[in-house]
């Protein structure tokens, strides 16, 4: 764990602590190594400092995993260290056989503690745990450092209430900064980690430990290789359309193999699938997806450039990051982020639907000088009426009317604000 004067502070912990007070079990998910026992952690002590009583068991460790071999096994250990209330985490939860039914047993029997469980992204957490607690559990899922936590933690959170006054005032250090991140991604270790062999040696390990802790236990096979593999090309293709049947040609695998482990690298929060926005199946591209990696620093790692930025190809690490500020910016299930491609190959990078309104944006890894709409953006906009769309690059604020949309230029740091970046 680290430090306090290492501590990187999460966004989530505010909501977090906010619903310590609320009766369904908290549970907290997201990829090996996000930071998860370090932020229950940092919420432990403060419980404890404001005089409440917390009991901690990481079942990682066996002397603590004996104490959940049974309903009342664990309810005597609870009874011993807290009384009649309190608060308990239970780390690596999904260590847990059958953990959904037996957390639903105690939730059912209306104790008077509070319960906080957290695991890695495994399969086993994501979904049977959370059906067997349907209606019993407030999930948050916690992602790898945003660039705007990483800039907060750079800068000693000297402008944790004015970063965006930061950002305009000191364009030179925002884009040392954003440059950083861009090469080495948000997992905390990383993040923390001083030298660039230290931070390659650090992503090595969690990747390693991801594919040997998580994929070879879920998927029962040794082959982690062809889904190593897959892992590779896909870095290769991120921010990309890919094809189902030219993975399954290119790495040896059957169809269904490709598919499933792709399943499994979106369960385990190493990547999200994009699909296309489309209304005319005549005209516009409906089945190929996109992935992009949930951290830059993981796919660059993958694709061989980790600590680099290879000129030519920048764009597309720009456009994972705008992905994973799109996802934090919208984490809801009443916002989908898709991309649109026609068959003549007119094309925009990003299409964010909320209800009936369809937003577009575009991504341009440039210092733009003015406010440029391609001919594609265009497209879209005639095709579908938005009210709004979006021109996310390196540092113009600019605006213009482009038939009844109102189209913003926009730095990419302004996604982090509400107030500047909204699609109602």
């Amino acid at each position: 764990m680290a430090t306090d004067n290492q501590y990187i502070q999460r966004r989530l912990m505010t909501a977090l602590a906010g619903h310590l007070d609320h009766p369904e079990i908290t549970m907290l998910v997201g990829p090996r190594q996000s930071g998860k026992t370090t932020i229950l952690k940092k919420l432990d002590t403060e419980l404890r400092a404001g005089g409440r009583k917390t009991l901690w068991l990481n079942l990682d460790f066996e002397d603590d995993f004996r104490h959940v071999s049974s309903q009342g096994a664990l309810l005597q250990k609870i009874r011993l260290e807290l009384g009649n209330g309190g608060v308990v985490f239970i780390d690596e939860i999904q260590r847990k056989d059958n953990a959904g039914l037996f957390l639903k047993g105690l939730y059912d029997q209306g104790l008077p503690w509070k319960f906080v469980v957290s695991g890695s992204g495994s399969i086993e957490l994501k979904e049977k745990i959370s059906e067997s607690l349907a209606g019993r559990k407030r999930m948050f899922e916690l992602s790898t450092v945003s660039f705007g936590e990483f800039a907060d933690f750079r800068t000693g959170y000297r402008y944790t209430d004015r970063l965006k006054e930061f950002f305009r005032a000191e364009p030179a250090k925002t884009e040392q900064l954003f440059r950083e991140y861009l090469m080495y991604g948000g997992y905390p270790r990383v993040i923390l980690a001083d030298t660039h062999q230290e931070k390659l040696s650090t992503i090595n390990e969690i990747f390693r430990s991801y594919l040997e802790k998580d994929i070879v236990y879920l998927l029962r096979v040794e082959k982690s290789d062809s889904f190593s593999n897959l892992v590779r090309v896909l870095a290769s293709q991120s921010g990309k359309m890919v094809s189902y049947s030219e993975l399954s040609s290119t790495l040896g695998l059957s169809l269904p193999t490709v598919k499933t482990y792709l399943w499994y690298l979106e369960k385990t929060f190493l990547v999200r699938k994009v699909t296309p926005w489309f209304t005319n199946i005549r005209k516009e591209i409906t089945k190929a997806p996109v992935y992009y990696f949930c951290d830059i620093g993981l796919r660059n790692f993958s694709s061989g450039s980790f600590g680099t930025l290879s000129e030519g190809k920048t764009g597309f690490a720009f456009q994972t990051v705008i992905h994973a500020m799109l996802k934090e910016r919208f984490p809801l299930a009443d916002t989908t982020i898709h991309y649109w491609r026609t068959k003549d190959k007119a094309e925009v990078d990003f299409v964010i639907r909320r209800g009936e309104v369809v937003t577009p944006l575009e991504v341009k890894y440039s210092d733009m000088k003015k406010l440029e709409i391609r001919r594609s953006f265009r497209g879209f906009l005639e095709r579908y009426h938005s009210e709004h769309g979006y021109v996310i690059n390196k540092s113009l604020t600019d605006e213009a009317l482009v038939g009844e949309t109102r189209v913003r230029c926009l730095p990419y740091w302004e996604l982090i604000f509400e107030e500047t970046f909204s699609i109602d």
